[in-house]
């Protein structure tokens, strides 16, 4: 057995809880290889939502998508800030997981990234509609200002949740250099 890379990770905490069927969340789509994976998990009877505020992201994503034949996803061009708001009511309550791939569109306009308040937000929102023991799962990038500083307030933010009501876990490798990515999973208890 070796140490899964922080993407990899990612992937293996989703499988863990949900299924078939599932309702799921990509809360920044970019080039779509989460929602893909997402979609293909939950199948069919699933339904998985994803929001990114780029056109890139959103056209990459639907072109991804379509090669896979995914019918069960829904896009939204809006801010993850928005979700509450966008997910049907019937879902609240009943999400199984939701990913977040922070920092900025690989291959795309650098300037545009996550940032800190309105990804707060965001987790905020999901982890309200989460169902119990769903997870939210966060790769952080931070080699950049606007990452660092979405850093900082995420940790800040996870280390206050009631550990009663959340499990929170931190998975980093320690040794790397130039700020490599690293995943936040939230388990919902309670």
């Amino acid at each position: 057995m070796s140490l899964e890379k922080v993407l990899n990770f990612s992937h293996t905490l989703i499988k863990s809880c949900t299924k078939e069927g599932d309702i799921v969340i990509d809360a920044t789509i970019g080039n779509g290889n989460d929602i893909l994976f997402l979609s293909q998990i939950v199948k069919d009877k699933g339904k998985v939502f994803g929001f990114d505020i780029q056109d890139d992201a959103i056209n990459n994503t639907k072109d991804l998508l379509k090669k896979y034949n995914c019918t069960n996803v829904t896009l939204f061009k809006q801010g993850h800030e928005n979700l509450l708001s966008i997910i049907p009511k019937e879902y609240q309550g009943n999400i199984s997981c939701g990913i977040f791939n922070l920092g900025y569109l690989p291959k795309g306009n650098k300037n545009i990234t996550t940032k800190k308040d309105t990804t707060i937000k965001a987790l905020e929102s999901l982890l309200s509609i989460l169902k119990i023991n769903g997870i939210v799962v966060l790769v952080i990038y931070s080699g950049h200002m606007e990452g660092k500083i979405e850093k900082d307030g995420l940790l800040e933010y996870v280390k206050s949740l009631n550990q009663k009501d959340y499990q929170v876990l931190l998975y980093q490798f320690i040794n790397q250099i130039n700020d490599a990515p690293f995943l936040i999973a939230i388990e919902k208890m309670r």
